[in-house]
């Protein structure tokens, strides 16, 4: 069966929609004419200000949405965007991890594949862990990947077993799982902490004038020259509207773009779009963080290139000029 092409007008489920590419998910939605089912934990909608005036239509609270679903209260649904899950790469619960980032997600897939509906979702670069194996999207590699921390663990866990239900013959129509790596844009200061190092470098020279990078603490790499895959949310949205109005018939993709630059870089990026003078304070990583910390990441795209997808991504000067510019409107 030809997987259906999501189309204006769609009505699209969003799991995490409260939350930073959640939300943002949302307003693209809403720019393409779509309707929208948000589901996450019901307070987080008022209470996180970034949100303020965004239309998320029907919000059906994360602990009522299989209820809602099986109970037939949700309407037709045409596509699923699953970015819901605990994003902390320090949450050590593995039980709380195994729940909402495991069985969660099994229970929406298995939905999908139940009712024939195409079905995106998030894992997350963290799978990676240190990169032994390279950062290839190819399949056949995820046994062998060895995450830092649970959060990373959970994620590889799901893929794995959404690869077993696929050879089963239970997968949604069509389905995509994109490894995310570091995500920045408008609407993370909910994040606290796991906000990117754009938005805490943003406050503190609005504050006094310098940002705060971690020092290296592995030989032959310099303070700030550790290396990330930074992408923006705005070509993260993107990329998963692709997925669905393609549609991807499966896999699972990377989602960076394919250059890694330095928090050094990032910094200086900071400084740039605020029309300010560079000035870095440098402190020692946490040394709870120490064992878990990725020194590069560095996303392989030509997978997702393959099923069609050419826009160019924001490199990092424009993408921290857009965020900062929406940040201070």
């Amino acid at each position: 069966m030809t997987p259906k092409r999501l189309s204006p007008g769609s009505r699209i489920l969003i799991t995490g929609a409260a939350g930073f590419i959640g939300a943002r998910t949302v307003e693209l939605a809403r720019i393409k004419g779509h309707e929208v089912v948000s589901v996450d934990s019901e307070p987080f909608f008022s209470a996180r200000s970034e949100h303020h005036g965004l239309d998320f239509g029907r919000v059906v609270d994360l602990e009522k949405l299989f209820q809602e679903w099986d109970a037939g209260n949700l309407g037709k649904i045409d596509g699923v965007i699953h970015l819901g899950a605990i994003t902390d790469t320090t949450e050590m619960n593995v039980e709380l991890l195994r729940k909402l980032n495991i069985e969660y997600s099994q229970k929406l897939w298995e939905r999908a594949t139940r009712l024939q509906i195409p079905l995106v979702y998030a894992s997350s670069a963290a799978t990676y862990g240190e990169g032994e194996k390279g950062y290839s999207d190819n399949e056949a590699l995820i046994p062998e990947l060895r995450p830092l921390n649970p959060y990373g663990e959970s994620k590889r866990l799901f893929d794995l077993w959404a690869l077993d239900e696929e050879k089963a013959g239970r997968a949604p129509p069509a389905w995509a799982g994109f490894k995310f790596f570091n995500v920045y844009g408008f609407g993370e200061r909910h994040k606290g902490k796991m906000a990117s190092v754009i938005l805490h470098s943003y406050d503190k020279i609005k504050r006094d004038g310098t940002a705060r990078l971690f020092r290296s603490h592995r030989d032959g790499i310099a303070d700030g020259e550790q290396k990330r895959d930074f992408i923006s949310v705005e070509d993260v949205i993107k990329v998963l509207f692709f997925a669905l109005e393609k549609p991807i018939r499966r896999g699972i993709f990377n989602l960076g773009t394919g250059q890694a630059r330095s928090f050094l870089d990032l910094a200086r990026a900071t400084f740039q779009a605020l029309g300010l003078p560079e000035k870095i304070e440098w402190v020692d990583t946490p040394v709870e963080l120490r064992e878990r910390y990725q020194y590069f990441t560095e996303a392989r795209m030509s997978k997702l290139a393959n099923e069609g997808y050419q826009e160019p991504f924001l490199n990092l000067e424009d993408g921290v000029a857009r965020y900062l510019t929406r940040l201070r409107d």
